[in-house]
């Protein structure tokens, strides 16, 4: 499964912005989703999953209630919507396929996206 997440850029505090990650070569709909960002000399964070069917979505804490994960499956297609954005939530953001359910780990993921820089400025 190939995986290119695009839709990142720089936005101000306040702001928002919508990922799109679109996946080929592979059956997107057994693959559970998800969101992980990373900083220089951090380890990926996870952000947000998403189920097979759309459904059980969850986020980490400091982006609940901002940000939501959705899919379409008719286009191959997760979305991230953030909303409200913070510096913050500065950070690379990568997609990831895996086949375990609830997958809030990195090491879970079996797939992976190449990237998009979010830059949020104050």
């Amino acid at each position: 499964v190939q995986l290119q997440a695009s839709g990142g850029g720089l936005v101000q505090a306040g702001g928002y912005l919508r990922l799109s990650c679109v996946a080929s070569g592979g059956t997107f709909s057994v693959y559970g989703m998800g969101w992980f960002r990373q900083t220089p000399g951090k380890e990926r964070e996870f952000v947000a999953y998403i189920s097979r069917s759309g459904g059980s979505p969850s986020y980490v804490d400091s982006v609940g209630g901002r940000f939501t994960i959705s899919r379409d499956n008719a286009k191959n297609t997760i979305y991230l919507q953030m909303n409200n954005l913070k510096p913050g939530d500065t950070a690379v953001y990568y997609c990831a396929a895996t086949k375990a359910f609830f997958a809030t780990t990195a090491r879970l993921y079996d797939y992976w996206g190449q990237g998009t820089q979010v830059t949020v400025s104050s």
